[in-house]
């Protein structure tokens, strides 16, 4: 059987989102997290269907969002038990098994055991179960998050070391791992990075708050021009790795540095994880996650000039950071059969 991961630029049927639960990880902002949701509804919206799952009553969601201008024809939520809301590592990683769409449905152990997942494990097989994913659902005994991997949809894989490697998921080697993508998703090589990081980040070094595929030729990357930041060092690490990498027919990548936000501190003074690498990609246009900062407009315009045809649409997402996590890290695109 021959498998292939789609690019995420390619068409895509929908987005699923995982509702922010009232009493959940957010309750203490959960006001301006659920408009944030909304707002990340409304605008998927605009180009394609939103699938969502909710601890509440689907109806009741359903109303909530088509008053909010979401389109009813391109709405489907469903009621289904979960603990939170990042869809990017607990949803399906959907690959084409001999041209039909396979759910690739990995173990979810919250980013290594740091945080209860258990319904969040269980939400893409409910999903298979009844029926509301087009196509077959596999199972795998592996753990691994979306977030961990960004693909060119011809073959190639990026992905951080310190993150799919890390004891608390799988362990084991390059060559195992090597090996596994290339048995699920028709993975020819992985780009390995080993540098780079941000503060507040609980993932172990997502790949999807780092650096992403714009095209099969060109990567966006989180950079930090700034000396005295505690992220320059690695951010300048990451950069060079990037640099040393090559295309599959050996040419060097097109490089497009981010730029960095100022630093967003929580209540407890930590550090969160802010930064424009963690865009999506949607039919016809690109979201990406801003944050009031004087950064904003430049990251706009940078990836504007990586999206020539799409629309550029920045989403506020500051209210979601204070969970660790932005834009990305809440969606899961499922492609077009």
């Amino acid at each position: 059987m021959s498998r292939r991961l789609p690019a995420e630029w390619e068409t895509q049927e929908a987005v699923m989102l995982t509702w922010p639960r009232a009493d959940g990880d957010f309750a203490e902002h959960f006001a301006a997290v659920e408009a944030n949701f909304i707002e990340i509804a409304r605008a998927i919206a605009r180009f394609q269907a939103v699938w969502i799952s909710t601890d509440q009553s689907a109806d009741r969601l359903t109303q909530q969002l088509v008053e909010a201008g979401v389109s009813a024809e391109r709405l489907l939520v469903r009621q289904v038990p979960n603990d939170d809301v990042w869809v990017r590592d607990h949803g399906p990683i959907t690959v084409f098994a001999d041209k039909a769409r396979q759910h690739l449905d990995f173990g979810f152990n919250g980013w290594g055991g740091k945080f209860s997942a258990e319904r969040d494990n269980a939400l893409t097989a409910d999903w298979a179960a009844a029926k509301a994913l087009p196509g077959t659902h596999q199972s795998i005994d592996w753990i691994l998050e979306g977030g961990a991997i960004d693909t060119d949809g011809e073959g190639s894989l990026l992905t951080t070391e310190h993150c799919v490697l890390s004891d608390t998921r799988n362990g084991g080697s390059r060559g195992e791992f090597e090996q596994m993508v290339a048995e699920q998703m028709g993975i020819e090589r992985v780009l390995w990075l080993t540098r780079g990081g941000l503060e507040g980040d609980d993932t172990d070094g997502h790949i999807d708050t780092l650096a992403r595929f714009c095209d099969a030729r060109t990567i966006a990357f989180q950079s930090c021009d700034r000396g005295d930041d505690p992220h320059h060092e690695e951010l300048i690490g990451m950069a060079e790795e990037l640099a040393a990498l090559r295309t599959a027919d050996g040419v060097p990548y097109h490089l497009v540095p981010l730029p960095l936000p100022q630093p967003i501190y929580d209540a407890d003074g930590q550090r969160l994880p802010a930064g424009y690498a963690n865009f999506l990609i949607i039919n016809g246009a690109v979201l990406v996650p801003t944050y009031g900062d004087p950064a904003d407009a430049e990251a706009l315009a940078t990836l504007s000039n990586c999206f020539e045809g799409r629309e550029v649409i920045g989403i506020d997402c500051r209210a979601l950071i204070h969970q660790y996590g932005s834009l990305h890290c809440v969606t899961m695109q499922i492609p077009a059969g």
